[in-house]
């Protein structure tokens, strides 16, 4: 059985945005992100000596790729409560843009969730002041 060239051509975002996603979670989990010289240096930590919200992130997307959920967390705790969140939405969207023509246009999911990018701003903020607060560092800095 042969799937229609219509519903092939719904799943080109989801399928290209998916498969990026794959091959740079596959290059991570390849290339260890704690061996020095792979990466660059997060600017914000190299300018200030302060942990962003994304610090840590590539190691703790390394240990998840390689199934140590402790690890990941140790590096960044906001990563590893999120991962999860975007492959809903990535799984969501796929559903959606199969089943439905419309949901290829993104403008009335865009009206029901305007308060979204506000939440995320809010949380990441106050993720990256809590991992500065000496007391909290044990726990939220890489």
């Amino acid at each position: 059985m042969r799937l229609p060239a219509v519903r092939l051509d719904r799943l080109r975002g989801p399928l290209v945005v998916g498969g990026l996603v794959a091959a740079a979670t596959a290059y991570v989990a390849v290339v260890d992100p704690n061996s020095p010289g792979h990466y660059l240096v997060c600017p914000l930590y190299l300018l200030t000596g302060h942990y962003c919200a994304g610090c840590g992130g590539l190691r703790a997307t390394h240990d998840l790729a390689h199934g140590d959920l402790a690890g990941a967390w140790a590096m960044n705790p906001l990563w590893v409560v999120v991962v999860p969140l975007l492959v809903v939405a990535w799984l969501r969207w796929t559903a959606r843009s199969w089943r439905d023509p419309a949901a290829v246009s993104a403008a009335p999911a865009v009206q029901r969730v305007v308060w979204v990018p506000w939440v995320v701003l809010a949380v990441t903020t106050a993720f990256t002041v809590l991992r500065n607060v000496p007391t909290l560092a044990p726990w939220l800095a890489p």
